[in-house]
């Protein structure tokens, strides 16, 4: 449904149309915040509040500074263009590209690494990753994570499944996030298999953690979970992407040989398994990952705002 909208919003008058519908339900609240607390600067981090809060500058006859941070780092949904004359901060030179093609004034883009938690601009040593394991309770070498964001692994019961049956000498750690039922499903196949080597979190605050302690990543490519394995030198295994929004992630990601797409579940246990046995193979993608030479842009955006 979502790949859907977001084809349809291609079409330009079907995008100002939806914002102009959003802004109606908004505009009153976000007056009534800015007069309260008389901002010195806005920031923006979702297209839906561009429109609104411009209108509600204008209507106030304010020159509150504002600042559009696009969160998509490679392929920007339709309605971030809409506004030509606004500050962007964006976060590829392919995106500023594209920024420049809809018409908006390159010195109005400014470019920086993408934005994560401040703690992946930290690479734990191997004291740290040995810590991080002995408190989860991890035993072995090789480790594989399954992680989808808050609502889960896409087809996470088949990926499960599927990766329950390797004979590997790994242990498997599941997120399954908010998804209730995803987690039910795995402590069931668990029970099934009698499989100790099977980890099942829910909705965790350490996947830095879990990223860090690992060797590969099953994963859908959001850009912040792409991002956060990427930066932490770790090989994703991408199974699903949201079209058309985070298809530049898994072009980013297979285009400089950083990881791998495959989206049917029946090759995935192939891909593991020589993965996580195939030490040069292993090693090949994290080299090609630290070639990019991967930074936290947090530092650098707060700056940039606050500057």
């Amino acid at each position: 449904g979502y790949e859907l909208l977001y084809a349809i919003h291609k079409i330009k008058f079907i995008s100002e149309y939806t914002a102009w519908h959003v802004s109606l339900s908004i505009e009153g609240y976000l007056e009534e915040m800015v007069r309260k607390e008389n901002p010195d600067k806005i920031v923006l981090f979702h297209f839906f509040l561009i429109k609104p809060v411009y209108k509600v500058l204008k209507k106030l006859k304010s020159n509150i500074p504002v600042i559009t941070v696009v969160t998509d780092p490679y392929i920007a949904h339709p309605l971030w263009f809409l506004k030509k004359q606004q500050t962007f901060v964006v976060f590829s030179e392919e995106l500023k590209k594209r920024f420049i093609n809809k018409g908006i004034d390159e010195k109005h883009i400014n470019v920086f690494p993408f934005i994560l938690d401040e703690k992946f601009s930290k690479m734990p040593d191997r004291e740290d990753i040995s810590r991080y394991k002995k408190e989860l309770g991890f035993t072995k070498d090789k480790i594989l994570l399954v992680l989808g964001g808050g609502d889960g692994i896409p087809k996470g019961k088949r990926i499960l499944k599927r990766l329950l049956k390797i004979n590997g000498n790994f242990e498997i750690a599941l997120v399954c996030g908010k998804n209730k039922k995803l987690y039910s499903q795995a402590v069931a196949l668990k029970e099934k298999y009698g499989n100790k080597n099977l980890h099942i979190y829910g909705y965790v605050d350490f996947v830095y953690e879990l990223i860090n302690i690992c060797d590969a990543v099953i994963t859908k490519c959001g850009a912040s979970t792409f991002m956060e394995i990427l930066l932490s030198k770790k090989v994703p295994v991408v199974n699903s992407y949201i079209w058309e929004q985070e298809k530049g992630n898994v072009l980013y990601l297979v285009n400089n040989n950083m990881g791998i797409y495959e989206k049917r579940v029946n090759k995935l246990t192939n891909i593991i398994d020589e993965l996580l046995n195939n030490e040069e193979l292993l090693n090949k993608y994290k080299l090609n990952i630290t070639k990019q030479n991967l930074q936290n842009g947090t530092g650098a955006v707060a700056g940039f705002i606050i500057g």
